[in-house]
């Protein structure tokens, strides 16, 4: 069964940047929809970014200006650029791919922690 493997979360303090990675262990046909999700301790998890397989792109306002989304269709990668980093977007961050057979596949999380 294909898994997304997530890469690049960790420690960093106030104001830094961190680079997250996700890609397919195996194939994955006709991807739609790539995104990055978070989630806080005793929050719910909330969509950080998304991009679209013609390369829309949509934001949290939270992130709005600090994060970038991009992908690589080649390789069904995923990343997720995140400058000036506060210690709010500390979380367990979630890849999220979907497909145009509305197939969703979740990565198993990464966490990035953010210390003042």
């Amino acid at each position: 069964q294909v898994q997304l493997v997530e890469s690049g979360g960790g420690l960093v303090q106030a104001g830094g940047s961190l680079r997250l990675s996700c890609a397919p262990s195996g194939s994955i046909f006709r991807i739609n929809l790539m995104g990055w999700y978070r989630q806080a301790p005793g929050k719910q998890r909330e969509l950080v970014a998304v991009i679209s397989s013609g390369g829309s792109t949509n934001y949290a306002d939270s992130v709005k200006g600090r994060f970038t989304i991009s992908r690589d269709n080649a390789k069904n990668t995923v990343y997720l650029q995140m400058n000036s980093l506060k210690p709010e977007d500390t979380a367990v961050y979630y890849c999220n791919v979907k497909t145009f057979a509305s197939t969703v596949y979740w990565g198993q999380g990464t966490q990035v922690t953010v210390s003042s």
